[in-house]
């Protein structure tokens, strides 16, 4: 799996909410805010379809897509690929998360308390 540029991520995005077997003209639609031509987002589709993201069904004389990646992996693929890029490991990321950065104070007691809640439930610690 590769990291999708914003763009094509907006088009998985609709298509993840639309579900399987959307026409284009329902995509159109739900990408109408970004302004793009029919043929731009076609564009995209085509791409994704490339990169083995969406099937296409030809249908009389339209085309119905269906990713064929689901939302979840996708999350856990890209998220797992900007921390491995830009902090290493869980560790660092969550350690810069707590400190102070960017004009904004680090991470708040219930934060912490709401991460180390979560952490205990993966590890098959306490729960709540």
């Amino acid at each position: 799996m590769k990291r999708l540029p914003d763009t094509e991520l907006e088009v998985m995005k609709a298509l993840w909410d639309t579900g399987a077997d959307t026409p284009r003209s329902v995509l159109e639609d739900r990408l109408a805010p970004f302004g793009w031509a029919a043929n731009t987002i076609n564009t995209y589709l085509a791409r994704l379809a490339d990169k083995g993201f969406v099937s296409v069904r030809r249908e009389g004389k339209s085309n119905l897509y269906t990713p064929l990646v689901d939302r979840e992996a996708y999350q856990a693929f890209d998220s797992r690929s900007v921390l491995d890029r830009l902090y290493g490991s869980p560790r660092n990321f969550v350690a810069a998360l707590a400190r102070e950065g960017m004009g904004r104070e680090g991470m708040g007691r219930e934060e912490l308390e709401d991460l180390q809640d979560l952490l205990d439930q993966l590890s098959g610690g306490r729960s709540t």
